[in-house]
């Protein structure tokens, strides 16, 4: 099946071609752990789990790698604030992120890499632009040359000219211009490490470049993140991977939309920023994965309660019907957890997928198979193997969109109360109908 991505490099949707046949690289930037989370870190959690499930789904081999920014001035400050190390302050938070992640149902990436376990090759590699004339020390401080890079901007269309009009004058900069960043920062404040220019610590831009280097050893498929790392991140490690091998990192770049909390854009300054972890425990991890996958991933999600609440109505009907369909195949004696030799009527579901993640036409498809499955409860006649069909391309399609629910196991007790329920009801033996159903809904089964 073709696969199409919107690539943020050219600003075009394009068809997929990974660089080794049957199999994707992917690279997603990960948060900066010092502090719990925040509903807008999870979009790209969620849109490139979407994006791997697919993958796999699809037959590919998959290498997904996310990592921890446990180095950072704000990592510093929570230390201080909270009376702890810069180590304690990282963990304590990337437990509280793995708790959110495994809650909306994403799966863990293959590596995790950390800026501490990174640090030797992220100084050889700035010491390498250093060498080369790609960057500069200054006090202590070191920093990239721009100017070096003839095609500066061309992940963001922003051009140099520009960016230098509209930056900021700085007085007394160590910097030969004001669109140079920092590599490595000397300071005596937290955490440091040695290296030849001062004892400190390394700027952001750098670390993904090192760490996508080191794991794949190389060009990737895939480098993604929100649209708010465009520019100057991801910008900036282009720029720092053409200055060191001469390519741009990643075939296709992908970016993510924004957040909006009651159609106003989520930021600290308005103070309308909601935690992962509180709404995820307030609606769970369907409703709140259900909200973010509705949109199309590019777009802006807006959050209210409203939308939640509905969300949570929906993944219930989505519920319902997924466990009927469980608990009637169980009574026709099939093993729900066996693997399906059938075939599934996923083919538009995944089409709609395979375009740029279009999961609002993906979820249409979803709730097609839905209304095929309430039609085919209803009637006296279904086959097994037509519920059957409905039921795996169900869990299929669920599961491709991380929506996860937990089906109940029959007992010999439950399939034989089901059974006498449906013949009383045949029988039109109505008293002892409502006993038994009453009995099945408190152990909800009806």
């Amino acid at each position: 099946m073709e696969i199409k991505l919107y690539n943020s490099l050219h600003n075009q949707k394009e068809v997929f071609k990974p660089i080794v046949e049957g199999q994707v690289s992917c690279y997603v930037c990960g948060p900066t752990v010092y502090n719990f989370v925040h509903i807008g870190n999870m979009r790209p959690v969620v849109t490139f789990d979407l994006l791997r499930r697919l993958f796999i789904r699809l037959g590919y081999k998959v290498t997904f790698v996310s990592n921890f920014t446990d180095i950072d001035d704000k990592v510093i400050n929570q230390a201080i604030k909270e009376g702890l190390n810069e180590k304690q302050v990282a963990e304590k938070y990337i437990n509280a992120f793995e708790e959110d992640r495994e809650t909306i149902h994403s799966l863990k990436p293959d590596y995790q890499p950390r800026v501490t376990e990174t640090m030797p090759d992220i100084i050889s590699f700035i010491d390498n632009l250093v060498k080369t004339g790609y960057a500069y020390e200054a006090d202590g401080d070191v920093f990239f040359r721009v100017s070096k890079i003839t095609d500066y901007g061309c992940l963001s269309n922003m051009k140099p000219d520009d960016l230098i009009a509209g930056a900021r004058i700085e007085e007394n900069s160590k910097k030969e211009s004001p669109l140079d960043f920092a590599l490595w920062k000397k300071t005596n404040v937290g955490i440091q490490f040695d290296t030849p220019w001062s004892m400190g610590r390394p700027g952001w831009h750098t670390e993904c470049v090192v760490m996508i280097n080191k794991i794949f050893g190389g060009m990737i498929d895939i480098h993604g993140g929100g649209f708010d790392l465009k520019f100057p991140h991801h910008e900036n490690e282009i720029a720092q991977q053409e200055a060191t091998h001469k390519n741009k990192i990643a075939n296709y770049w992908m970016h993510n939309g924004f957040i909006n909390i009651d159609d106003v854009k989520m930021s600290k300054s308005l103070g309308n920023v909601k935690l992962a972890k509180e709404l995820l425990k307030a609606y769970g991890g369907n409703a709140v994965r259900f909200v973010l996958i509705n949109s199309y991933y590019r777009a802006p999600v807006n959050f209210s309660d409203e939308l939640l609440v509905s969300a949570d109505k929906e993944v219930k009907k989505i519920e319902q019907t997924y466990r009927k369909l469980a608990i009637k195949l169980q009574t026709l004696g099939v093993d729900i957890n066996s693997k399906y030799e059938g075939s599934l009527d996923s083919e538009k579901f995944l089409e709609a997928m395979a375009d740029d993640l279009n999961t609002p036409n993906a979820l249409t498809e979803l709730y097609a198979e839905l209304k095929q499955g309430n039609v085919a409860l209803r009637k006296l006649d279904a086959t097994k193997e037509e519920l059957e069909k409905i039921f795996y391309t169900l869990k299929d399609e669920l599961w491709v969109l991380g929506l996860e629910y937990s089906l109940p196991i029959l007992s010999d007790e439950d399939k034989k109360l089901l059974s006498d329920y449906e013949s009383a009801r045949k029988a039109k033996d109505f008293a002892t109908a409502d006993t038994l159903r009453a009995e099945l809904i408190s152990k909800e089964l009806l």
